[in-house]
């Protein structure tokens, strides 16, 4: 357990340093923005309590928007991803590894499963956060254009450092 607790502090770590000091500087036009550091939230053990879940998705919005200066855009976009991870993980894992504290990876997951997690998850974070940062409707369409494009260039990212860190199966 204490394993999975410092191996989760250092992930938290790496994850905010690189959104903070490299994925903040790429973009193209405002248009496209990466936001990789909500893999963190994604790869939370399964095992993690809900209470715990959110507190640890709102403090993770809370960092990255002290370095943005943003008013608590990416902690709303946090935890609204953490109610889809609780969401998403009660329909389709069994008790059994919910109840596991077993870390959803590329290699431990199924991959229809994992892209399904990842690309959903990133789609209601970015949502949530190009909708309460805009606050408008008046471009509706530049803000849908930037949540796509964003989403699939963070999904990219993601699924790179999910490869890059694959481990194979360790279930039966």
């Amino acid at each position: 357990m204490a394993r999975i607790l410092i191996f989760n502090f250092i992930r938290f770590i790496v994850l905010i340093g690189m959104q903070v000091f490299l994925f903040q500087n790429i973009g193209y036009y405002n248009l496209v923005a990466a936001f990789p550091y909500i893999l963190f939230i994604f790869l939370l053990p399964t095992g993690t309590p809900n209470f715990l879940v959110y507190l640890i998705a709102f403090l993770t919005g809370l960092t990255v928007d002290s370095f943005y200066d943003t008013l608590g855009v990416n902690t709303a976009a946090c935890v609204a991803l953490a109610a889809f991870r609780i969401f998403f993980m009660k329909i389709t894992l069994e008790v059994e590894e919910r109840d596991s504290f077993l870390t959803p990876m590329l290699g431990l997951m199924n991959v229809r499963w994992f892209f399904s997690y990842i690309f959903f998850g990133t789609l209601i974070h970015h949502t949530f956060l190009y909708l309460l940062e805009s606050f408008s409707f008046q471009h509706i369409q530049y803000t849908l254009l930037s949540i796509v494009l964003s989403c699939i260039f963070t999904v990219i990212i993601m699924l790179l450092f999910s490869i890059l860190f694959y481990k194979k199966k360790d279930r039966l």
